[in-house]
């Protein structure tokens, strides 16, 4: 099992989208320079002064590299730090050589196992190891101030890979969250459409029917739509049957849609009054994109119930245009500083990039969070057909 551990640690990868630099990576440059000019002016112990201020400029340069090339500055920065005892121990100064902003290699350790491939991890933790080792056994101090100072050296590489693990676990949720999404689509598009191709396909088997004194060319149009009805709905069901769970079945019923908010927004006890507006011919929109109304209203509503500090209205909009569909919630809750952008909205972000559309979501100007849509939807002419009001 120790084996199996390790090789899966070797072949871990780096984590993606690691940022190059970020503005924070320039202020910590900016501090480092500023302790080793202050320290370098103050400090009246400081042995072979140029040299220990060159060398602390360079550690202070090493972490800007510290994500992209994780083993890299590892390796100069600590094959620079064991050069200084060894200066110490030839040269017999009266103190060690050094600065103490030469500390900044601490960020180095974290940076490690928070951004470098598992290859990376061992052999960079390999040469922290054989260099603090090699400092503990040089320096003079006490066992017990040794062994705290082993400690501190490698206490930010336990806090990145702690960091590492979260992030990776939380990328994990979220792209769970967005694989449920998909497949809670590919159902409603197959539900929707096993429901029409079913009507086709009894359509069709009637026609064969009646159309006994036809002329052939019907029969045969009859019988090419019955078969392609039947192949797509087999196809289809095929298809949504590999990303479901087992035992769930295939129900022939359409999903909630717009037709379906008024009574959504009717929560009798609520604590919100919900203002519901519907604008636009709403009757005709392909089925994915009416159950993604539905659901980012209702995802919406949930968080304003559960979420909103001293709110009493919710504003609800669904406008229709020529090509787009765009839906606004909004409360009049009070601003607390604590988003509410969890998986649901996640989720939901996921739906409407799979539609071709955008979702935007977050606090108000004044007050309250604020949720608002756009999606795509197709000519009134292009043949959707309209559902029924439920």
């Amino acid at each position: 099992m120790l084996r199996d551990d390790l090789r899966t640690l070797w072949t871990e990868p780096r984590p993606p989208d690691a940022p190059a630099r970020v503005r924070r990576d320039w202020a910590l440059l900016a501090a480092g320079l500023a302790g080793v000019a202050l320290e370098a002016t103050l400090r009246e112990n400081v042995v072979w002064r140029p040299v220990a201020v060159v060398f602390a400029v360079w550690l202070c340069l090493l972490p800007l590299w510290r994500r992209t090339r994780p083993l890299a500055m590892v390796t100069l920065a600590f094959g620079s730090v064991i050069l200084l005892p060894v200066a110490s121990l030839v040269a017999a100064p009266r103190e060690p050589v050094g600065l103490y902003t030469g500390a900044v290699v601490l960020v180095l350790v974290y940076a490690l196992p928070r951004w470098g491939s598992g290859r990376e991890i061992v052999l960079g933790g390999a040469v922290i190891l054989a260099v603090g080792a090699l400092c503990v056994v040089t320096d003079e101090t006490p066992v017990v101030e040794k062994v705290v100072g082993f400690v501190f050296l490698l206490l930010p590489g336990v806090v990145g890979a702690a960091v590492r693990f979260r992030a990776t676990a939380r990328e994990r949720q979220l792209e769970q969250v967005r694989s449920r999404e998909r497949e809670q689509l590919a159902r409603e598009l197959h539900d929707t459409v096993a429901h029409h191709v079913s009507a086709m396909v009894i359509i069709a088997q009637a026609g064969r029917v009646l159309a006994g004194t036809d002329p052939s060319a019907a029969v045969e149009a009859l019988e090419g739509v019955e078969e392609e009805g039947a192949r797509t709905l087999e196809e289809m069901r095929a298809m949504v049957a590999a990303l479901r769970d087992r035992g769930v079945g295939a129900e022939l019923a359409p999903p909630a849609g717009v037709a379906d908010l008024e009574r959504l927004v009717r929560t009798p006890g609520g604590r919100l009054r919900v203002d519901l507006g519907l604008d636009g011919e709403l009757d005709a929109l392909p089925p994915a994109v009416d159950a993604a109304v539905y659901r980012i209203v209702q995802e919406s509503v949930t968080n304003a119930l559960r979420h909103a500090v001293d709110a009493t209205e919710l504003v609800v909009r669904v406008a229709a245009e020529q090509h787009t569909v765009r839906v606004s919630v909004r409360d009049n809750g009070r601003r607390t500083g604590r988003g509410r952008d969890g998986y649901g909205l996640t989720g939901l972000r996921e739906r409407a990039t799979l539609l071709g559309g955008t979702l935007r979501a977050g606090p108000g100007t004044d007050r309250g969070w604020h949720v608002d849509a756009e999606l795509p939807r197709a000519r009134s002419e292009s043949g959707v057909h309209s559902r029924p009001r439920r």
